[in-house]
């Protein structure tokens, strides 16, 4: 058995295209050697940041292509189309052969069953793969017209311990790659992967990924621990590092304690984001002075330290000059600097956006039972850091910052909170806003960049979100659903589309509050599907309510979908289906029309009465639910329909002879079918 191994050595590739480029390379070889029937034990990829790798082991030496059928023109055509087929195929004319189909007589070959040299069909195919390979980002360098992530150097090709030979733009195939990355001068041939892999070990240069991603994590919980410190757990930036080492360390550096009396959110954003550094905390998470720095090489002279550490300083330096000159500018004076600062064409400027949030948070605080007031003043000032010097410098860190502003300059806990909170959350994983002002606020804010978006015409498409408006939909789901308070949804919808009428701008789309309560509605579900909820729950529980009732929704669908595999779950089901099942039955074969009427007086058995008794009692309950309804009750009063519904079934004869005795039996059924559904659309319930 032999062994594939592909090898392309470029400049340095960032994180992302790295890890792009290794599942989608391996994909590819993998589709290749399925389309082309080569068998083999075990794929990998590998990369550093200047080597992409491939590995395919356990193939055979040949492939056997079995013989085939090949369609040719119909036997009418003309006689230059079916020599052209002969000449493509390389066939004469007693190599054909004809064959009715049902699309008439065809003229067809079948070629011979082959074998063919795995090396031979790898030459003509590796350079075909790669040619179709997609980056995220690619560049062209030189006078070269590659499009490659970064500019490509050498190619290793092996099979079975040859070299493979083929071109691939400027670059010919080798069985050597380059041993140093900084110098690029000196070459060395390799045999196999084992050989390549043990030659760089040897040079503590880690080829695979996987291997450095742990030794990493080990020095960081060493270092963890003997310090006494913690790390947050960071997989991103873990994943990151690994990508940008090939030789991994990682040493303990410090800044300047006089910097954490500035805001923790900008060292954080500093060392994490910008630095691709390990912030440390104290044992109560506390952000100390310390911090981990993953390193390319040993730093036996402490030059890499050094160098970071002065880094991390002038940066910080900087953030503390603009932190205290921001954080002395008033507020509320400042407020007026957000109409030269544009938001969206056709939307205004953040002036004119916090003017919306501040009318759209005064209708929430209605519901809220909250400070009008203090809303709308979180409102006026929640933008205001867009134009300091420290968000410019840190955009990440824009909200949060105004929140610190707002605290410095001693308006209410509240309303800093509030502000600090207003992107939140950012994610499907993310904090929600608890509190009722940062609720209000963070409504607001999403509510008036949906419809504003929505109203020019800027909505996501199947495959682009360039706005994140899911993402924002998503963060009003979230907020209503964890905070298990509905809100006039539809409603604010109407108003904020109005607040922009109020001001001169005028919306293309006249469907604006239809598509965007059917786009949180898909939220909606989308988010139930991350909860795990089945999709024919889902389906039955967003089947006809509207978007202003999410929580019940949700609610419902969640307490389904925990009893459904369960006794009680099963007795529902089959109570309904039982019944639904009948009644469709009878009225499809019958053309019978109902009148949604039951008439007590005329029913012949006692079991009719009692099925009539339990479907008003249910009808009576569901009448009676506020807005806090108990799901568990209600499932459990649907339950205990179950014994009445089969007697009922078991010793009644739907399909009397007396033609008003029948109707009316159908009437009861009809009847409980649609007290059931007041729970959720069970038609729409899988049954198995």
């Amino acid at each position: 058995m032999s062994e594939f191994f592909l090898e392309l050595f470029s400049e340095e590739i960032p994180s992302s295209l790295q890890r792009n480029l290794r599942e989608n390379l391996l994909d590819s070889f993998n589709k290749l050697f399925n389309e082309k029937f080569i068998s083999h034990k075990k794929s990998s990829s590998y990369s550093t940041p200047n080597r992409l790798i491939i590995v395919f082991e356990g193939i055979q030496k040949q492939v056997v292509l079995r013989s085939e059928e090949t369609k040719g023109p119909n036997i009418n055509a003309p006689e230059v189309a079916l020599e052209g087929f002969m000449r493509s195929n390389n066939i004469s004319k007693k190599d054909l052969f004809k064959k009715i189909t049902d699309k008439g007589e065809f003229y067809f070959f079948k070629t011979k069953s082959k074998k063919l040299n795995v090396h031979d069909l790898l030459e003509e195919f590796v350079p075909l793969v790669l040619q179709k390979i997609q980056w995220k980002k690619s560049m062209k360098w030189g006078e070269f017209d590659l499009n490659w992530g970064r500019p490509l150097k050498s190619i290793l090709a092996l099979f079975d311990k040859k070299k493979l030979t083929f071109d691939f733009h400027h670059l010919s195939s080798s069985n050597s790659t380059f041993i140093d990355k900084e110098f690029e001068e000196q070459k060395k041939i390799f045999n196999d992967f084992k050989e390549y892999s043990n030659f760089f070990k040897k040079m503590n240069i880690i080829i695979d990924q996987k291997q450095r991603k742990d030794l990493i994590e080990k020095k960081l919980n060493e270092i963890s621990n003997k310090k006494n410190i913690k790390i947050e757990n960071n997989s991103k930036l873990l994943d990151e590092v690994v990508d940008l080492t090939d030789q991994p360390n990682v040493i303990i550096c410090e800044f300047d304690r006089k910097f954490l009396n500035i805001p923790k959110e900008i060292l954080i954003i500093t060392m994490q984001y910008h630095q691709k550094y390990f912030p440390t905390f104290d044992k109560k998470g506390n952000i100390t002075n310390e911090f981990l720095v993953v390193t390319n090489k040993q730093d036996k002279k402490g030059f890499i330290k050094l160098g970071n550490e002065r880094v991390v300083e002038a940066r910080l330096s900087d953030a503390e000059f603009f932190w205290e000159k921001d954080k002395s500018q008033n507020l509320v004076k400042r407020v007026s600097k957000l109409k030269s600062m544009n938001y969206f064409k056709g939307l205004g400027t953040y002036f004119d956006k916090v003017q919306r949030m501040r009318k759209i948070g005064g209708m929430l605080s209605d519901e809220l039972l909250i400070s009008k007031e203090k809303v709308e003043l979180s409102a006026s000032i929640c933008k205001v850091d867009l134009v300091s010097e420290l968000v410019g410098e840190f955009p990440e860190l824009q909200g949060i910052m105004g929140g610190y502003f707002a605290d410095e300059q001693g308006f209410e806990k509240e309303i800093s909170i509030a502000i600090s909170e207003q992107y939140l959350p950012i994610g499907l994983n993310s904090k929600v806003p608890k509190k009722p002002y940062s609720i209000a606020l963070s409504l607001a804010d999403k509510i008036d960049t949906l419809v504003g978006f929505f109203g020019i015409n800027q909505k996501p498409t199947s495959s682009k979100d360039p706005f994140a408006l899911r993402r924002l939909a998503l963060g009003i789901i979230k907020i209503i659903i964890e905070n298990k308070k509905d809100f006039k949804i539809r409603d604010l919808i109407s108003y904020s589309s109005s607040l922009y009428m109020d001001q001169g701008f005028k919306f293309e789309n006249k469907s604006l509050q239809k598509e965007l309560s059917d786009f949180l509605m898909d939220r909606l579900k989308f988010y139930m599907k991350e909860e795990k909820i089945r999709h024919d729950i889902i389906q039955a529980s967003t089947n006809y309510p509207s978007i202003d009732q999410s929580v019940v929704i949700f609610g419902k669908a969640k307490s389904l979908n925990k009893i459904i595999n369960k006794q009680n779950g099963i007795d529902i089901i089959s109570s309904y289906k039982r019944a639904s099942n009948i009644l469709d039955s009878e009225l499809e074969k019958h053309n019978i029309e109902l009148s949604n009427t039951t008439d007590p007086g005329i029913f012949k058995t006692d079991l009719e009465k009692i099925l009539f008794k339990k479907i008003n009692d249910l009808r009576k309950y569901f009448s009676s639910i506020n807005k806090d309804e108990n799901f568990e009750q209600s499932l459990t009063n649907l339950t205990e329909a179950k014994k009445v519904v089969f007697d009922f079934f078991d010793n009644v004869i739907v399909n009397e002879d007396d033609q008003t005795i029948k109707k009316n039996r159908l009437e009861l059924i009809q009847m409980l079918c649609k007290t059931f559904d007041n729970y959720v659309n069970f038609s729409l319930i899988d049954s198995h």
